[in-house]
């Protein structure tokens, strides 16, 4: 199903009403996964470290310069993504 212009724009218009409790939700997931994921092993690698904190703090740096929605969820998205990939790696090996 092809996504039309007037979709996307409702679903960002969705976004921006439901502003702050998506910000307290996307604060708190990337906030304690990326803890978990620097407790879990990226403490002991310099480019893991680096590899976590960055998006980490650049979707921080969003939520709290009140950028607009669409920044802050892609941002989110890719802090998470990691994050996500970096714990299973830490478990699994």
């Amino acid at each position: 199903m092809a996504h039309t212009p007037a979709v996307q724009s409702d679903f960002i218009k969705n976004l921006e009403f439901n502003r702050f409790g998506l910000i307290a939700l996307i604060l708190t997931l990337d906030g304690c996964l990326g803890g978990i994921t620097v407790g879990l092993g990226a403490i002991e690698s310099t480019l893991a470290l680096v590899v976590v904190i960055i998006p980490t703090m650049i979707t921080l740096s969003f939520l709290l310069a009140v950028s607009p929605m669409k920044w802050i969820l892609s941002a989110a998205t890719v802090s998470i993504s990691i994050d996500l990939l970096l714990i299973a790696y830490y478990i699994f090996f």
